[in-house]
């Protein structure tokens, strides 16, 4: 392969959350293997020279901007007198763009962000590919997609469903991203928006797409299957499944006590492992299923003593009958959050709705065994063991293969007998945790990932590249 390529990637930060993560491992990866590689985000957290912040306020009207800057001005005068502060930035906002905010009060997407249309003024070259992952967070104009694909190869990695819909990332059972939305039943999903707005807001999706020609990714073959269904399906030049990966260099199994001693957990005690940006609060998750659990849980292990451990702001201790939940502070630092995953015996995922979310690979990947709701693309990660009677709709696999257990969304019962089970048999506890860190280096490997990405690049090209020969010769 050659060294030549230069690759744009366009995410909403470089390293703070999820999506965000994987865009960022993406970008180290490549430029450790020496190609040009080139970042723009909202939001910017790093030092990387080679990440650039789109400076959206800086292209607004002269207007605009001076009103900003009174409202920058007066907020340091009066300090933080509760309510004023909030009044002024209203004021500076309805008096700088009386427009988008009226706009946005009407339940419009915001995509008023002109530094969009500069993005590759950032870069001394230009690039070969521009690959976008997450697109919403209030950094970007989506409307830019139509000039900017008809100009380069442009990839799309879905990491939700918003591209989709009238305004939400995921629209747990509401179906009508697939015909036309409008009668939200829930303007609340993230990203709220504040009247109901979904019926413009998706036509207007529709408008931009039909203008322009992607190359769509999605890490699971149920975000695909919705794509094909959606008004995002005409646009597509090809589509394709490209599992996540992480870094096993740094999520790998580890001495279980050795850990524990680290992070000065109990040595004898049972453990449990929910991981999130503040998880308890996610819409997404499902943390009362998981709560329910514990308290099933603990009542069926007679003396031994079981943890929950999870994350939020600040640090405490909370019980539940006779469990035990142990918070920590929110870690940022994947080289923290693996000791984590390397010290509980299982990890717990409830969730309403998920694509293929990152924790889960990443306990794998620590030899952790999985107990999880089988929703969105989880049932991909998840080898589930085969036990019981239950009806499932998913593959399962014998011990010899299974790196932990699905159970249906919503059902505390099915996940506390799935942890009572493998907390129980330390024997088919190590052997889902040896399959686990086996199948997570075969399978979710970050290089595999980088590959497939790449040898997608080289494809796309040659094939951009005889299209416009072709388009040449008929001129």
């Amino acid at each position: 392969m050659s060294n030549n390529l230069r690759i744009l990637q366009v995410s909403r930060t470089d390293k703070v959350g999820g999506a965000s993560r994987i865009a960022w491992n993406l970008y180290q990866t490549y430029r450790k293997r020496g190609l040009k590689a080139w970042m723009v985000v909202g939001r910017k957290t790093s030092n990387d020279p080679n990440v650039f912040l789109i400076k959206n306020d800086s292209y607004r009207s002269r207007w605009t901007r001076t009103w900003f800057n009174i409202g920058n001005i007066f907020s340091q005068v009066i300090g933080e007198i509760r309510g004023i502060k909030r009044i002024m930035n209203i004021i500076t906002k309805v008096i700088g763009q009386p427009k988008r905010w009226w706009n946005i009060q009407e339940g419009m997407e915001d995509f008023n962000f002109p530094g969009t249309w500069h993005l590759l003024d950032y870069l001394l070259e230009q690039p070969d590919i521009v690959h976008c992952h997450n697109l919403h967070g209030g950094y970007f104009d989506l409307r830019f997609l139509s000039w900017l694909s008809q100009r380069f190869p442009v990839i799309l990695t879905l990491h939700d469903a918003w591209l989709l819909s009238g305004h939400c990332a995921h629209s747990l059972d509401c179906e009508k991203w697939k015909r036309g939305c409008g009668e939200c039943p829930n303007l609340n999903i993230y990203p709220a928006i504040r009247k109901d707005g979904t019926a413009y807001n998706w036509e207007r999706k529709r408008e931009i797409y039909s203008k322009s020609r992607f190359h769509v990714a999605t890490p699971s073959q149920w975000l695909i299957n919705k794509v094909e269904q959606s008004i995002l399906a005409p646009s597509i030049v090809e589509d394709k499944v490209i599992p996540n990966g992480v870094d096993l260099e740094i999520f790998h199994p580890y001495d279980k006590q050795k850990v524990r001693e680290l992070l000065r957990l109990p040595k004898d005690g049972k453990i449990l492992l929910y991981v999130g940006s503040i998880a308890r609060k996610n819409p997404w998750k499902d943390y009362s299923i998981i709560e329910a659990t514990c308290r099933k849980v603990a009542s069926n292990l007679n003396n031994s003593r079981l943890i929950l451990i999870c994350f939020d702001k600040e640090p405490k201790r909370e019980y539940m009958g006779s469990a035990e939940i142990w918070i920590f502070r929110h870690h940022s630092n994947p080289e923290e959050i693996a000791h984590f995953y390397q010290a509980a015996d299982i990890y717990l995922h409830a969730a309403k709705v998920e694509t293929f979310p990152n924790v889960i690979i990443e306990a794998l990947a620590c030899g952790t065994p999985v107990v999880a709701t089988a929703v969105g693309g989880i049932p991909e990660q998840i080898k589930s063991l085969k036990y019981g009677t239950e009806s499932v709709k998913y593959p399962t696999y014998t011990p010899k293969e299974a790196t932990g257990i699905l159970v249906p969304k919503e059902n505390a019962e099915a996940m506390a007998e799935a942890i009572i089970k493998l907390l129980t048999d330390k024997r088919l506890l190590y052997r889902l945790s040896k399959n686990a860190s086996s199948d997570a280096c075969k399978r979710f490997n970050l290089n595999r990932q980088v590959d497939d990405y790449l040898n997608w690049y080289y494809k796309i090209l040659a094939s951009h590249k005889i299209a416009n020969r072709e388009e040449q010769n008929v001129k």
